[in-house]
């Protein structure tokens, strides 16, 4: 009896010893599964608004002079490029809703930075106030060292005309809002993003695809 009361003892202890060493490995499989959740969240893409770093999850946008702008590109950390970054590249890749190591022309974007919000003026030259074929020929010539001058319908007739898919930055994009003849004049950036002098609210960077342009849209072009 008492070899058995013993033999009993043996299982009931081994039973325990199995019972406890499951309830183990279950523990140190939710904790690895739980370290490894955790590194999955700590490797999720960020994203930038004006050199800020946010988690994609929150949903944030920025605003600049009153247009919300949301940010579509993903920028992963450890990055070179966004190291060396400056913020007018993480403002103008979020207006482009491009990555920001696209954003290279510096030039380019300090003399719309210089010029954005400038109201419009028929005839205007000026920071006071200026038209969009007194913009365009404002720009071209002092980025691109391109001495250009005559109206929107002038500058039609110079350029060489190519589809939407083939303009680059600096290339011209045209309109025809009044009537038959063009009427507007823009520069293309990338990624369908064009920078005008609009009657509404001066210079600003619009978006080809938006259902006003498009339906005005007469053409692009390259000098």
């Amino acid at each position: 009896m008492i070899r058995v009361k013993g033999h009993l003892f043996v299982k009931l202890s081994i039973c325990a010893l199995s019972l406890s060493s499951c309830a183990s490995l279950k523990k140190s499989t939710n904790s690895k599964k739980s370290t490894t959740t955790a590194a999955t969240a700590n490797n999720r893409p960020i994203e930038f608004i004006d050199g800020i770093a946010t988690n994609r999850r929150s949903g944030s946008s920025s605003n600049y002079n009153n247009k919300d702008v949301s940010i579509s590109r993903n920028i992963t950390r450890g990055s070179a490029n966004l190291e060396n970054a400056q913020s007018w590249q993480f403002k103008y890749a979020q207006l482009l809703d491009v990555p920001v190591e696209d954003v290279l022309n510096q030039k380019l974007y300090s003399f719309i930075e210089e010029w954005w919000g400038t109201p419009y003026r028929l005839g205007g030259k000026t920071r006071s106030g200026i038209d969009c074929s007194g913009f365009v020929n404002t720009l071209m010539n002092a980025v691109f060292q391109l001495g250009l001058s005559g109206n929107s319908t002038d500058l039609y007739t110079q350029v060489k005309r190519l589809p939407v898919r083939d303009l680059h930055e600096g290339d011209l994009v045209f309109f025809r809002i009044h009537k038959k003849r063009i009427s507007h004049v823009g520069i293309y950036l990338e990624n369908d993003k064009f920078v005008h002098a609009s009657t509404s609210a001066g210079v600003m960077i619009s978006d080809l695809k938006e259902p006003y342009w498009k339906r005005y849209f007469a053409g692009g072009g390259r000098l």
